[in-house]
């Protein structure tokens, strides 16, 4: 057998988690030539030859998708590259990662593009995504060859990092895109707003001193794409959301049939602006961690789908980007290895139904990118994740895989964690504390 080939691969009697097919029951699965053979309680006694592995008492899902991470490479391989952040996702439970422009040089041209999919078969250990910027050089000035970045392989267009400020070039792109069936996904702040501001702008910030960026800075662009897209009648999909506006704002948006979706991350239902006050720089994100009220509405919004999905905004950097005065830090948190144990948190409060978190970070990731994957239907890759939701542990960033330690949850006991991952048939990951 070729190196890293697929293998017939019989799971057997792992509570089966599959919201596209409504389905949540004791099953088996069988696997073979790297797609889904047969799930059923008796699928395995169908079949006679392969590798059978018992997961009596585990989970088993679609292969967990995230749509927004940075991988850094080409140009920040000090931060990450393909490999590491490939390596962090499968340890995650991730078979599918949306890779953002702001890499150096950015993403905004097809060679670019074609450049992160070699990388990332090289390394062969999860689905890359490019999204491609929507403008050249992220400058917000002149749209990129939006045709000629999906011929290359990008899925999706974002300056995330920076605004698509000019209102009349994010027209454009909504309409370009739509026509293409590609999304844009918006990074919504208005750089004017936030100025110099690097905490959210509240009685805390006046406290430590530092200057704040209003929760409006956001909420207004959020405000303005919805009202494009609605004018345009075209998608737009709302990245990283932190504000109470922010989610009623896309709440009133859907219910009056704006073709607008959403995504938060876990630090925006986890954190609040209070773990600031010993000038973490490791919490130190854009948008920054807002108030009480503002992650009572992000948990509120994803319960009632309001916010469709969670992703990580995984953002790795090296130690010389963080430990510095809080003003020079870089924003970012390293979320691909944490994000599964934190969201699972939503489950445990009552927030989320376990499908419903699984819809969130799998089946609807990639309907929204129009992607393969989000099922375990006959036929369909073999992408799936397997969870552990009893199995307690704790945050040590000194055994990530990604090269990014800055993670504010150190020392954190999270319960619940992937131990079991396999892409297009193979397994990429085992936890070393389950399998020996």
């Amino acid at each position: 057998m070729r190196k890293n080939a697929a293998q017939r691969l019989i799971l057997r009697g792992g509570r089966v988690v599959d919201p596209s097919q409504n389905l949540d029951e004791a099953a088996d699965i069988v696997i073979d030539d790297g797609h889904i053979a047969a799930v059923g309680p008796e699928a395995a006694a169908k079949t006679s030859k392969g590798i059978v592995i018992d997961l009596h008492g585990l989970i088993v899902t679609p292969g967990l998708i995230d749509m927004h991470v940075h991988l850094r490479e080409p140009g920040f391989e000090y931060k990450e590259t393909i490999r590491t952040g490939s390596e962090a996702a499968c340890a995650g439970g991730f078979t599918a990662v949306a890779s953002m422009a702001n890499t150096d040089p950015v993403n905004d041209n097809r060679s670019v593009t074609e450049f992160i999919l070699r990388k990332a078969a090289e390394a062969g250990l999860v689905r890359v995504h490019p999204v491609a910027a929507v403008t050249a050089g992220m400058k917000g000035e002149s749209l990129t060859e939006f045709w000629d970045l999906k011929r290359g392989g990008a899925v999706a267009l974002s300056d995330d990092g920076r605004p698509v400020k000019n209102s009349a070039v994010m027209r454009r792109a909504l309409e370009y895109a739509a026509s293409l069936k590609m999304t844009v996904i918006s990074h919504c702040e208005d750089p004017d707003l936030s100025g110099d501001g690097v905490m959210n702008e509240s009685f805390v910030s006046t406290d430590l001193g530092l200057p704040g960026i209003p929760a409006a800075a956001e909420e207004i662009m959020v405000a303005r794409d919805i009202l494009l897209a609605r004018y345009t009648d075209t998608p737009v999909h709302i990245a990283h959301v932190s504000t109470a506006g922010s989610v009623e704002l896309i709440r009133e948006a859907k219910k009056k049939g704006v073709k607008v979706t959403a995504e938060t991350a876990p630090h925006y239902f986890t954190l609040t602006q209070e773990v600031l006050k010993d000038y973490d720089t490791n919490a130190k994100v854009n948008p920054p961690l807002r108030g009480p009220k503002d992650v009572e509405a992000v948990k509120e919004g994803l319960r009632d789908g309001t916010i469709d999905v969670i992703a990580s905004d995984h953002a790795p950097h090296a130690v010389t980007d963080k430990e510095v005065e809080f003003e020079y830090a870089a924003n970012g948190i390293v979320g691909l290895e944490t994000s599964l144990g934190l969201s699972l948190r939503l489950v445990a409060e009552g927030v989320l139904t376990l499908s419903q978190l699984v819809a969130k970070m799998s089946v609807v990731p990639a309907v929204i990118l129009g992607i393969p994957g989000g099922t375990l239907r006959p036929g369909s890759p073999a992408d799936l994740t397997v969870i552990d939701t009893n199995l307690t542990w704790r945050v040590d960033p000194t055994v990530f895989r990604s090269r990014g330690r800055n993670t504010p949850f150190a020392g954190w006991e999270l319960t619940g964690k992937t131990v079991l991952t396999v892409m297009g048939g193979r397994i990429t990951y085992r936890d070393p504390s389950r399998w020996e």
